[in-house]
Order: structure tokens, then C-alpha cells, then sequence
């Protein structure tokens, strides 16, 4: 496998690849945290198409600790954290009770008032606790329009690039993200030389596997994600078409706004911190053109002649 075959940006083809390979949604959301559906129907869907399944709610493990309880599925336990200042982390087990532990003891302790609330750890911090488990460790959507990749405007780059370098990877095509964003994640997967996973992040059935990660292994929790950790894996994938994107979105803003009022605060802080960021960026620019517009043209002397 050389380099550029490990992401693919297209429909996957989950009746040919599910033929060859094993195939998991890493990104999926129940109505424990801000998806729509049951575990009940989130696992009859993953088993019409034939795939595995990671539910990843926001802060929280119910929906993964029961998808866990049917047997005729690959199921990967999994959590979505909200840090602190915002970016998501994504956490990976090879064991049930390795989450369950793992969120009993360094999750639960720091919630805020609902499951869609930041916790109280830093970024920095909630990934030095998973370090103390058999998991891997994900940056979720590194670009994305909000808060809630690495690689947002709020954090300097050189905290960026201490970040990524504490992480096991990052997640490369989220089929819920937008293509430009799932690009420059991609480009600094191979960049950053780490694990590279993709997942729907769907909130509905009809989003699921819209993007996956397949490896040519044996269908079993722990020879997928060791294949995940030894970065011998494929992600393939397309987003969400735009508008039911839109719809889901909708839907989820209202759910979260509701249910969770620092959000809205947290989106309109971060909406402030890119206008600022742009406008710093044109001014620069202006300048830079104005400073070369007006500089003297180099005569003989300049080059001593």
C-alpha cells in the first residue's frame, strides 16, 4: 500500500469492501448525547450494511456500553471528550471496562451541567489521562468551521503542534465536515506522519458510513485497532450532501441551544475570534501590497555598478 492509497475521497463501496476487508464507522452519535436515534436502530442499520461501529457520544458512554451487548456486531468502544477550551478528542478502547473506567475516573469527575458541556479539563490535560489506558487517542475534525478541531483559530500554533504531537493521530474525512476542511486534515494526517482515521460523525441513520476506515484484518476488535495503531489502515469517504447536512445541523443547534446555553456564548466568542483573525490577516495583506507599491525602484548604485 503506498502512501496516497490510504485516503480516499469518494462513496465507499461497502458491498465490495466489506467482501474484502473490515469495515468500521469510527464517528457515530446516539440520542444519549446529540444524535436522533436509538442504540437498537443504530445497531440494525450497522448490521444491514454490514459494517462495524464505534458510538462515540459527547461526554458520555451508555450508547457504547449497550451496542456492546450484541454479540453478532464489531463494536469499538469509543467516547467523544469536549475539552475545556473546546477541540474534541476522540478515545478509542480495546475493552469496555477500560472506558468505563477511563470515564468513571477521569471524565465524570470534571463534567459540566449536560453531556453537550465542555468539561473542565484542557485539551493537554484530557489527553494526558488517556495515556494511563490501552486506548488511541484522536483529534477529532483538526479543521472545522467551530471551536472543536486542534487546529482552530483560539489555539497558537505552537500549542497546536504540541497538541498533535501528543495525540496517536487525527481524524482525516469526517463525512459531517466540509470537504475543504476534511482536505487540509488529510494533508496534515501524511504531514504529521500518525495514526489516520474517518468516520461519519453522523447524528441520524442515513449518515452512517458515509465515511470508514477498513483494514485488511480479521473482524475482531483488537486486530482492527491494532491495525489502526500500526497506520495500516484505509479511510474512504464523502461528505454529507449540503443540505441535509443543513437539516441535521439544524436540528442539533436547537437540541444543544436548549439543552446546553454555553454553547451558543462559545460559538458567537469563537465566530468573534475568526472575524478578528481575517481582518488581522487583510490588514497584513494591504499593508504588504502598500509597502511594495511604493518602494523605490532599484537603481545602478543599489547593486554597486
Amino acid at each position: 500500500m503506498t502512501e496516497k492509497d490510504r485516503v480516499e475521497f469518494r462513496k465507499p463501496n461497502l458491498k465490495q469492501l466489506t467482501s474484502k476487508y473490515t469495515v468500521v464507522d469510527m464517528h457515530f452519535h446516539s440520542h444519549y448525547s446529540d444524535g436522533i436515534s436509538s442504540i437498537d436502530k443504530i445497531a440494525q442499520r450497522a448490521r444491514q450494511l454490514g459494517i462495524g461501529l464505534a458510538v462515540t457520544d459527547h461526554n458520555e458512554i451508555r450508547g457504547a456500553l449497550e451496542i456492546d451487548r450484541y454479540d453478532d456486531l464489531l463494536t469499538i468502544p469509543g467516547i467523544e471528550i469536549t475539552t475545556a477550551e473546546g477541540p474534541h478528542i476522540l478515545v478509542y478502547f480495546y475493552e469496555t471496562s477500560e472506558l468505563e473506567k477511563f470515564y468513571l475516573t477521569e471524565i465524570y469527575p470534571y463534567m459540566g451541567l449536560d453531556v453537550m458541556s465542555a468539561i473542565s479539563l484542557s485539551v493537554e490535560q484530557t489527553i494526558a489521562a488517556t495515556r494511563h489506558y490501552n486506548c488511541i487517542t484522536i483529534g477529532a475534525h483538526p479543521y472545522c468551521a467551530t471551536f472543536t478541531g486542534i487546529c482552530n483559530c483560539q489555539i497558537e500554533e505552537e500549542r497546536q503542534r504540541d497538541l498533535l504531537e501528543s495525540v496517536d493521530g487525527v481524524e482525516v474525512i469526517n463525512a459531517s465536515n466540509l470537504n475543504k476542511w476534511n482536505l487540509k486534515a488529510t494533508v496534515l494526517g501524511f504531514n504529521i506522519g500518525k495514526v489516520m482515521i474517518g468516520g461519519s460523525d453522523g447524528h441520524s441513520l442515513g449518515h452512517m458510513a458515509k465515511a470508514v476506515s477498513y483494514a485488511e484484518c480479521q473482524p475482531t476488535r483488537r486486530d482492527f485497532l491494532d491495525s489502526i495503531s500500526n497506520s495500516v489502515n484505509k479511510v474512504i469517504g464523502k461528505e454529507i450532501p449540503l443540505l441535509r447536512k443543513v437539516t441535521s445541523n439544524g436540528l442539533k443547534l436547537r437540541s444543544n441551544i436548549s439543552n446546553c446555553p454555553d454553547l451558543l456564548e462559545r460559538n458567537i466568542r469563537y465566530g468573534y475570534a475568526v472575524l478578528n483573525s481575517k481582518s488581522r490577516m487583510f490588514r497584513e495583506n494591504v499593508k504588504q501590497k502598500f509597502s511594495n507599491r511604493f518602494r523605490p525602484h532599484p537603481t545602478r548604485d543599489d547593486f554597486g555598478l
